[in-house]
């Protein structure tokens, strides 16, 4: 996260506005930022999402390309992602200054989409122990104004169901050969099931309480985070990983109060996402030309 110098007194009147339910900039403590959406962004991508959460831009582009299934795993694709913190984000990610935090978002990722209910691989096959789809999922954070995991996991998201693959043939040539044929028509091409793609949820401790979305000036104030992964599934939230990031501790009872509250708050965002989503499509139109004259 970012640095923010703050003096006690501003501490204090942060951690009062959260006892009464009343933050700083209005909210209650279930509430999110404004948050703005934006797809297809990058022409050259597969997939591309741009998100804007207050003061934090993500922008995701989704490059694809064939590549040999593991062989523990051979009808499995392959997920890699790459978080770069951009020097105008904030002074401090200039050099290496922010290599630690994209460290730290890579890991939360990657322990989130690890279990097949979280993410079908399965989708990413296409000859079982010969081919597969590797995903280069590359993240770059723009701006930093707190609450980074949830923005980068929404950002994430919503660029895998923008995310184009090309339609593939399979032809069997002579002594077994397998050749795969990948269709050059930009309009022939496969979509995303994001329906169960899990998103991270931060719940901060601030004094006794706990709250969502916190800003860069609250994630200052609090010892203690944990990151919730919610995940979707026939259309009930289950909890599919979580991590804890700060050196505070956190009594049980808490940790359970800020589960019940990162799965519930993760069934929302999940459901916001696809509302956001459609608005999109439907704002942008059909992208298949409509063919005339001899063309039909």
């Amino acid at each position: 996260m970012a640095y923010v110098a703050l003096s006690e007194a501003e501490k204090t009147f942060i951690l009062h506005g959260v006892e009464e339910d009343f933050r700083c900039d209005g909210r209650s403590r279930r509430d999110y930022r404004p948050m703005e959406l934006e797809t297809a962004l990058v022409s050259n991508a597969s997939g591309s999402a741009r998100l804007r959460l207050a003061n934090t831009d993500i922008l995701v582009g989704i490059k694809t390309e064939i590549d040999v299934p593991d062989p523990l795993t051979p009808e499995f694709g392959k997920l890699e992602f790459f978080v770069d913190c951009s020097a105008n984000a904030t002074p401090e990610f200039e050099g290496r200054g922010g290599s630690d935090l994209a460290q730290e978002l890579v890991l939360a990722l990657e322990n989130a989409y690890e279990s097949p209910l979280a993410f079908d691989y399965r989708t990413l096959c296409l000859i079982p122990g010969q081919q597969c789809w590797k995903l280069y999922i590359d993240i770059l954070i723009l701006e930093c104004g707190g609450n980074l995991h949830d923005a980068v996991s929404l950002a994430a998201k919503a660029a895998l169901h923008n995310t184009k693959l090309p339609r593939v043939t399979a032809s069997l040539l002579d002594a077994g050969v397998t050749d795969l044929i990948i269709s050059d028509n930009p309009y022939d091409c496969t979509r995303l099931t994001i329906d169960t793609v899990p998103l991270l949820v931060t719940v901060c401790k601030i004094g006794d309480y706990c709250l969502v979305d916190p800003s860069a000036e609250e994630e200052v104030c609090s010892p203690v985070s944990i990151v919730v992964s919610v995940s979707m599934r026939n259309g009930e939230a289950f909890l599919s990983g979580s991590h804890m990031t700060g050196g505070g501790a956190m009594h049980r009872d808490t940790m359970r109060n800020c589960l019940d509250l990162g799965l519930s708050i993760g069934e929302q965002l999940n459901t916001l996402l696809a509302k956001m989503l459609k608005q999109e499509e439907e704002r942008v139109g059909p992208k298949r030309p409509k063919t005339v004259g001899f063309l039909k």
